[in-house]
């Protein structure tokens, strides 16, 4: 079923030439776009084909044009859905944001922290604090990553240990959380801001809170009650059809540079062993589209409330100890800070309106986009958008912010 658009009056014709001209320059293979006003959809497209590559999957060709419930790799859109989860847990008591990590998982008690210029993971000091919940929910715990930075200590170190998020396989969330345990921090718990493998250990917690497998809970307290019928950490193999390719750019260190070839046209067909709280999902438009829409919402929608109104305000509350911020090595997010899943807009970046401060926001490695701003809109109604490409990497991609910023335009920001 085609997902219902609201006529707002408004000429989406600059943003989608964008977009198309995007995938004719072969700078990103496919990609769709999304823009909300309120809760309602006011523009949506596609564009681009589902695949490049010759063949068929279930009877249909794969260079059929993009359908609207192609199936993307989410990967760090899982974060959201994540930390969702827990705040339902939260809500129902089952811990608070100053516990203790170590009440839960008694592996991360007794942390030990690089020293400043160290050589090897041996040279440490003991954690000044133990890690608490708020620390994991807001990538200030210590904990690393082993790809953004793979050359420093710390990633090196989790490289050592066998832990590569990309390459999970063997592993489960309890045995990833043992693994962590025995590693050194980065930094002391709350002292800086690191992307990292918290909200994976997070997904550990929702099993441990809830007592059910976390594939399990998502599946009864997210999806079902949302209509996300689509959005598994799998794709069966009756919907192999709607699967989206995966690219490499020729040239990954030019972001606007034509070319690409294939990574990856396949994905397993039942239930992995590493359920990625982090970046495992796979979704659709439509079915991610609910889950924003309950955002945007104050947490109810499709007749279901996953969570209350101040719970969600919550979540979009800087969470970050003064003067820390959101920063990676090679991309830029100046003015941002970080809640409880969410980066949060400080400061509008160059050619946004002001009304982009309070902006919510996060995205996937491979291009996936979503973003919400409560402000913007003439009338302050709050404007919205969705993009997905699968271009490895494509996170932080010049794309979504041309598609972030005409929207601002179109709309009166």
């Amino acid at each position: 079923m085609a997902i219902p658009v609201t006529d707002s009056g408004l000429d989406f014709s600059e943003l989608h030439q964008r977009m198309q001209w995007y995938v004719d320059q072969q700078i990103i293979p496919c990609c769709n776009t999304l823009v909300l006003r309120g809760t309602e959809v006011i523009d949506i497209k596609t564009y681009g084909p589902l695949s490049h590559e010759p063949g068929e999957e279930n009877g249909q060709s794969l260079q059929r044009d993009l359908p609207e419930d192609a199936i993307f790799r989410m990967y760090s859109n899982t974060k959201l859905v994540t930390s969702v989860a827990a705040m339902i847990l939260y809500e129902r008591g089952c811990f608070t944001l100053d516990d203790k990590l170590e009440s839960y998982l008694p592996e991360f008690a007794d942390m030990q922290v690089l020293n400043v210029d160290a050589k090897d993971a041996t040279d440490t000091s003991p954690a000044e604090s133990s890690i608490n919940i708020r620390q994991i929910m807001s990538h200030s715990s210590g904990l690393s990553y082993a790809f953004v930075e793979p050359e420093s200590l710390i990633d090196r170190t989790y490289t050592a240990a066998g832990i590569n998020p990309l390459a999970m396989e063997g592993k489960t969330l309890e045995s990833l959380c043992k693994a962590l345990g025995g590693l050194p921090l980065a930094f002391h718990p709350g002292k800086q801001w690191r992307y990292s493998l918290a909200t994976d250990v997070l997904a550990r917690l929702v099993e441990i809170w809830s007592g059910q497998a976390f594939d399990d809970f998502l599946k009864q307290h997210i999806f079902l009650p949302l209509g996300m019928l689509d959005t598994d950490f799998y794709v069966p193999v009756e919907k192999r059809d709607r699967l989206t390719a995966l690219y490499l750019p020729n040239d990954p260190l030019d972001v606007m540079a034509s070319g690409y070839s294939l990574m990856d046209a396949s994905a397993i067909s039942k239930a992995p062993g590493f359920l990625s709280g982090g970046g495992g999902l796979m979704s659709t438009l439509p079915d991610y589209l609910a889950f924003i829409q309950m955002l945007i919402n104050n947490g109810s929608w499709n007749g279901a409330t996953l969570l209350m109104p101040k719970t969600l305000a919550l979540m979009r509350t800087n969470q970050l100890a003064e003067g820390i911020g959101v920063n990676f090595p090679f991309w830029d997010m100046t003015g941002t800070v970080f809640g409880l899943g969410f980066a949060l807009k400080v400061q509008a970046a160059e050619g946004e309106p002001d009304t982009a401060v309070g902006e919510h926001h996060w995205g996937g490695l491979v291009g996936t986009h979503s973003w919400m701003s409560p402000n913007a809109g003439v009338n302050g109604e709050g404007i919205s958008g969705i993009c997905m490409t699968q271009l490895m990497p494509a996170f932080w991609h010049p794309f979504s912010h041309d598609f972030k910023r005409l929207a601002y335009k179109i709309t009166g920001g």
